[in-house]
């Protein structure tokens, strides 16, 4: 017998307390060894129009819905008693009559119109109708992309506004279709099983359901949520993944499109693919590459061998490896130690009035991220987006600093991480094999000129070589450059996602609002916002401002404890804050609503039991049913320390969108529910976000 486990189980089981939880999963493993159930409690649910659904007590209160059959039985649904049978007394498993695909599909409900008598004429008060999406399309066409056959009137009578609502009713690869077509794609049509062939072998029975063949398979499916599992992807993304690219290419979308989704399955493909590569999987953190890591476990947990040829490491730590092997263990100049050296430096210089933040600027994204290292050099340097104009007599005397300042690093024995990849860049090329064969890269918005050069010396512009996933809306490390300027054009070869997986319509779309409708690098690549669309609604966001801290932490703990309340796990909750000054606040907060807290470092580990709370510049990565953003006080975001910093119009208005993008990073952090706060005077960000 087949036993298997569909994601409307573990979506649900994910819903339960944790000691709910560990029954659910012993009732689950008992089945496995014995599905007759023999010493259970099991029967038959005569509601059910589905003869096959069975129900299969857990606890006093808990039941789990099984779908059994002679050669198979599936976990489908497990809830409080009354919510279990009236799931199922709600869906039935078919074969769809089109694709062959199994489905679990949610029975129509036959509403009757009711004629009310007309008594007034409210013509003129009739609002005009909106337009229908799906008229143009046949019903022979939409069975093709997985609508079961008795949705098709539904799904012909949808517009915008009832669409998502409908979605939330239809098989996830039928949902995932219409919202493609509503934002103007053209899904990939599924296949077409053949005659006798296994409903459950179809690719997208594939997605929902999954065969459990012992018990560390089940324990594994168990542990982790179905949506961390990254097996199976959408059949777009499956495109992107799969494609033959004959240069660089880019993936890009708004937060909880999948990016990292597919930058993964990228990589494994690759490797796959050539069985003798090594692929590069890179980030630009050490806690993205520690979740990367164990996605991909998760992903070739079957195939462990694949893993040896690749290497999950974030951008600076292979930077450090490789350097220590070519030329020894690096000795890095911080920041502070180069501000240092540059006042001194400009106060020794005859005739030169210096600013020290335009200075550290200068060097920062002129001199060191270019390596410039001659003064002719600095002289022709282009500066891009620098509008702080330098005549040659005063560039003479800022260089006077700059070559000063590299003298003393080079005395010393120390060097800047760019400076660490651009010596790396000149020696790549000369090895014998490349280190590497393919190069992904998740989060690219965030990657630095030298890191760009140092890929491609290790790649160079090989078919396939190099593939970037990343949004510029959430480019909060590194000032944009151009990457056409260093043998990297993703024209043509760069594609958006638009269908959003991970946060309601309601939290993206006023989260939106801190962007613009599109994004553009410097090269002129856009990232249209445009057609972004949700799968799930959810609550409307809270926004508020407080006369003081205590009242905001307290406004939130009440929140916070209402969402526990309605069946939130602490581990579920992450509260992010601007920067660590306002850490107390956010403790405060989770105090009031009388759960516990761990604060995170860099490791990221959530704790079960543990609210989460940590800084907006470690959420990158992260995931939380419910989230609140606290803090948001004018000059805490934007920073004015930072805003002080600026050293020209161009400096000032980067610091102001980094910060935007740092807001709409922790508010993307949030799958359902999202509180973001503040003390009056609150930021002008919070105004943009109220904005209709």
């Amino acid at each position: 017998m087949e036993f298997r486990i569909a994601d409307t189980f573990t979506t649900s089981l994910a819903r339960l307390t944790g000691d709910e939880q560990k029954a659910a999963k012993t009732t689950a493993f008992d089945l496995q060894v014995d599905p007759a159930g023999n010493g259970m409690s099991v029967h038959k649910l005569d509601r059910a129009k589905d003869q096959n659904f069975w129900s299969v007590r857990v606890s006093r209160d808990i039941r789990l819905i099984i779908h059994k059959t002679a050669g198979s039985l599936l976990l489908c649904y497990v809830d409080h008693h009354d919510k279990a049978y009236q799931w199922a007394e709600r869906r039935k498993l078919e074969v769809h009559p089109t694709t062959g695909a199994a489905q679990l599909v949610e029975i129509r409900e036959r509403v009757e119109e009711v004629l009310v008598p007309k008594y007034v004429d409210d013509s003129r008060l009739t609002k005009p109708q909106k337009l229908k999406l799906f008229t143009k399309y046949s019903d022979a066409q939409l069975l093709a992309y997985g609508v079961p056959q008795e949705w098709l009137a539904d799904v012909k009578a949808a517009d915008e506004d009832s669409l998502l609502e409908l979605a939330g009713h239809l098989p996830g690869e039928a949902a995932e279709a219409l919202l493609e077509l509503a934002t103007g794609g053209t899904p990939v049509l599924p296949e077409v099983a053949g005659m006798g062939t296994d409903p459950f072998l179809h690719p997208d029975a594939q997605r929902r359901f999954r065969v459990m063949s012992d018990m560390d398979e089940l324990a594994r499916a168990l542990e982790y949520p179905w949506d961390k599992w990254t097996v199976f992807l959408h059949p777009a993304q499956r495109q992107l993944v799969e494609r033959d690219y004959n240069g660089a290419a880019r993936v890009s979308g708004s937060a909880g499109t999948g990016k990292t989704v597919v930058a993964l399955h990228r990589a494994v493909h690759l490797a796959r693919k050539d069985e003798d590569a090594r692929v590069l999987l890179s980030t630009f953190s050490d806690t993205l590459a520690n979740a990367l890591r164990g996605n991909l476990y998760r992903l070739i947990w079957n195939t462990p061998k694949l893993g040896e040829r690749m290497d999950v490491t974030a951008m600076d730590a292979i930077g450090i490896r490789l350097y220590s092997a070519e030329f020894g263990k690096p000795a890095f100049a911080g920041r502070d130690e180069i501000a240092t050296l540059l006042t001194t430096a400009a106060r020794d210089a005859n005739g030169l009035k210096a600013n020290a933040a335009f200075l550290l600027s200068e060097w920062k994204d002129v001199v060191d991220a270019w390596q410039i290292d001659g003064w002719e050099a600095y002289r022709d340097a282009k500066r891009l987006g620098r509008k702080t104009r330098l005549p040659e007599t005063q560039r003479a005397l800022y260089w006077q600093v700059f070559a000063k300042v590299k003298q003393q690093l080079k005395q010393a024995g120390k060097i800047t991480v760019a400076e660490m990849f651009a010596k790396l860049a000149e020696v790549m090329p000369n090895r014998k094999h490349p280190i590497f064969d393919y190069i992904v890269v998740d989060e690219a918005q965030d990657i630095g000129t030298q890191q760009l050069r140092f890929l491609v010396a290790i790649v160079g512009d090989r078919a396939n070589a190099l593939f970037f996933a990343g949004d510029l809306g959430q480019r909060i490390f590194q000032t944009p450059f151009s990457w056409k300027s260093l043998g990297v054009d993703v024209r043509g070869r760069s594609r958006t996602l638009n269908i959003n997986y991970r946060t309601s319509h309601q939290i993206r779309s006023q989260a939106d609002r801190l962007l613009g409708p599109e994004v553009s690098d410097v090269d002129g690549n856009v990232e249209s916002r445009k057609g972004a669309v949700s799968v799930f609604n959810g609550p409307e966001p809270i926004i508020c401002s407080y006369a003081d801290a205590e009242k905001e932490s307290q406004a939130v703990g009440i929140w916070l404890q209402q969402c526990t309340t309605g069946g939130v796990l602490p581990h579920e909750v992450g509260v992010f804050v601007r920067s660590e000054s306002e850490l107390p606040r956010a403790q405060a907060a989770v105090k009031a609503a009388g759960l516990q807290e761990r604060v995170l470092g860099k490791e990221m580990a959530t704790e079960e039991g543990f609210v989460s709370i940590t800084i907006m510049h470690l959420a990158k990565g992260m995931e939380f049913r419910v989230v609140a953003v606290m803090a948001c006080d004018d000059e805490i975001i934007p920073s004015q320390l930072r805003i002080d910093t600026a050293a020209d119009e161009v400096e000032l208005t980067e610091i102001y969108n980094t910060e935007r993008h740092l807001l709409y990073v922790a508010c993307t952090r949030a799958r359902d529910q999202l509180h973001v706060s503040a003390v009056k005077p609150e930021s002008e960000f919070l105004q943009d976000l109220l904005k209709k």
